[in-house]
C-alpha cells in the first residue's frame, strides 16, 4: 500500500506527455519557472539526458532493487556496468565525462585520483596505461567510446568523495546555485548529489531536482522525498545523506 500511495504521489509531479527527459517529466510549481541555461553547456545536457520509463525501480550492479529505491523519481537511461564501480562519485564523474565526450572535448577529460595523480583521457586514449601514478605507453591510440568507457573504470576504481571533493570550485554564494552543481562530502563514505536542473520563483527562490548513485553501485536515479522530486536548501529532507543539501557543501566544475 505505502509503495502504491508513493507512486500516486509520484504521478502528481509527472507531465501527462510523453515523459522522456528532465524538461518534459517534471511539472513545475505554481509560481516558478525554468533557470536559464548555457545552450550546449553542461546544465543544458543533463536536463535533456533520457530517462527510462516512468515506475522503471533502481536496480544495483546486480540487478537487485537498490535500497533507495523508496526515494526514486526517475532513473537516468545510462549503463552502469556489472561491477562495483559507479557509485556517488562515480555517477558525477561519468556524467561530466560523458557530456565532455559527446562535445569531443577530449582534452577536458581529467579526474583526479584519490594520490593526488591527474588521470587525463588524452593520455588513456593515446596509449599510455596508469601504473603507480605514472603513465606507460602500452597500446595503440583509440579515442573510441569503448576506450573512453575504459578510461572511467579507471577513474571509477582511483577517485572518489575526497579527490572529487578537492576538483570542485566551492560555490560562495548559494543564491547562483544551477543545474549541474553539486553537494559533496567528502570521506570514507563521503556522498553527493548532482543538481539536475533548477527552477525560481519571483522571490528568487529557487528549488531544484537531485541526483545520484549510491553503495552499492547502482543506476542514477533522480530523486524525490515524500513523493516530491523539488528539494531547496532551506527545506529539511530526511533522504539518505539529506544533510548534504546546504550551501556549505555546495560546489561546481570549474
Amino acid at each position: 500500500m505505502k509503495s502504491f500511495l508513493l507512486l500516486i504521489g509520484m504521478l502528481c509531479w509527472i507531465n501527462p506527455v510523453k515523459t522522456d527527459n528532465v524538461l518534459s517529466r517534471f511539472k513545475i510549481p505554481a509560481g516558478y519557472q525554468r533557470s536559464t541555461t548555457t545552450a550546449g553547456g553542461f546544465g543544458t545536457w543533463l536536463r535533456a539526458l533520457p530517462l527510462k520509463p516512468v515506475g522503471t525501480p533502481a536496480k544495483t550492479y546486480k540487478g537487485d532493487i537498490a535500497r533507495t529505491e523508496l526515494y526514486t523519481a526517475a532513473i537516468v537511461d545510462m549503463s552502469i556496468g556489472n561491477q562495483d564501480l559507479q557509485q556517488c562519485a562515480d555517477a558525477v564523474m561519468r556524467l561530466r565525462g560523458e557530456y565532455l565526450y559527446q562535445q569531443k572535448n577530449y582534452k577536458a577529460i581529467s579526474f583526479n585520483f584519490t594520490s593526488g595523480f591527474r588521470c587525463d583521457f588524452v593520455h588513456y586514449a593515446n596509449g599510455y596505461r596508469y601504473k603507480n601514478d605514472n603513465w606507460v605507453l602500452k597500446a595503440k591510440k583509440d579515442y573510441s567510446y569503448p576506450r573512453f568507457m575504459r578510461y572511467m573504470s579507471l577513474v571509477f576504481s582511483y577517485a572518489g568523495t575526497l579527490s572529487l571533493q578537492k576538483e570542485l570550485k566551492s560555490v560562495q554564494n548559494s543564491s547562483t546555485l544551477k543545474t549541474g552543481d553539486i553537494f559533496i562530502r567528502g570521506g570514507s563514505p563521503g556522498h553527493c548529489f548532482i543538481v539536475m536542473d533548477v527552477i525560481e520563483n519571483a522571490q528568487h527562490h529557487k528549488k531544484f531536482l537531485l541526483a545520484q548513485s549510491f553503495m552499492p553501485a547502482q543506476n542514477i536515479q533522480i530523486l524525490q522525498y515524500d513523493s516530491d522530486p523539488w528539494f531547496s536548501m532551506d527545506k529539511r529532507s530526511d533522504i539518505l545523506y539529506g544533510e548534504l543539501i546546504s550551501k556549505n557543501y555546495l560546489k561546481r566544475f570549474e
